[in-house]
C-alpha cells in the first residue's frame, strides 16, 4: 500500500514549493510520489458547474456548496491507485467570510484516511510579505495577527484529524532563505 500524506499550510506559506522540492529529491532517490492538489479537484467541479471563474472565488461560496465540492474531490482522490504514494496538497482550514471552514471534515477524511498530516508553517510576517509579492493570486488582505490565528486554527483542526484517523502530525518550517531545510524535513518524513 502506498502512503497518503496530506500537506497543508495557510495561503502564501510556500507549501507547494516545499512539496515540489521534496518530490524532486525523492525521485532522485528512486522514491516516487504523485502530488494531487485538492483545490484543483474542487475548482474543476466548481468551474464545470459555472460557480466560479478562478480558484480564489471558491472560499466565498456557501458552506453547502463547499461541502459538495469537498466530497467530489475526496471521492476523486480516493479512487486513485492505492499502490502509489500520494501527497495531497490542501488547506487544513479555509478562511471564509463567515469564519473558518475545516478543509478536511469527516466526510473527506473518511474517504482519504491519510497516514500523516504535515503542516507547513513560518512566521506570519514572512507569509504576509510573500502574499504581497504574489501578483498571480487574488487574496484577501489581512495582517500578521490574522495569519497567526489561521496557523493556530490549522494546528487545532489537525489534532482533530489525527484523532479521527489515527494519523501522525508533523510540522515543517519554510523559513525565508531556508527553503532547502524545509524540503529536507519533508523528505525525511516521506521516506
Amino acid at each position: 500500500m502506498g502512503k497518503k500524506v496530506v500537506v497543508t499550510g495557510v495561503p502564501g506559506v510556500g507549501k507547494t514549493t516545499v512539496i515540489n522540492g521534496a518530490m524532486e529529491r525523492l525521485a532522485a532517490e528512486g522514491i516516487a510520489y504523485q502530488a494531487v492538489n485538492f483545490g484543483t479537484f474542487m475548482f474543476d467541479v466548481a468551474r464545470k458547474d459555472n460557480l466560479v471563474s478562478n480558484r480564489d472565488e471558491m472560499r466565498k461560496l456557501g458552506k453547502d456548496v463547499q461541502k459538495r465540492l469537498q466530497q467530489a474531490a475526496a471521492s476523486g482522490i480516493a479512487a486513485m491507485s492505492t499502490d502509489a504514494n500520494i501527497i495531497i496538497d490542501t488547506h487544513s482550514s479555509v478562511k471564509t467570510p463567515t469564519g473558518f471552514l475545516a478543509g478536511l471534515p469527516k466526510w473527506v477524511l473518511r474517504e482519504l484516511m491519510p497516514d500523516m498530516v504535515v503542516l507547513v508553517e513560518t512566521d506570519p510576517d514572512q507569509i504576509l510579505m510573500r502574499r504581497l509579492g504574489d501578483a498571480s493570486r487574488v487574496r484577501d488582505m489581512e495582517g500578521a495577527r490574522a495569519i497567526a490565528e489561521h496557523q493556530e486554527f490549522n494546528r487545532a483542526v489537525s489534532a482533530a484529524y489525527a484523532m479521527y484517523t489515527g494519523c501522525t502530525i508533523k510540522i515543517v518550517r519554510n523559513e525565508n532563505f531556508l527553503l532547502e531545510r524545509g524540503i529536507g524535513d519533508l523528505v525525511d518524513v516521506l521516506r
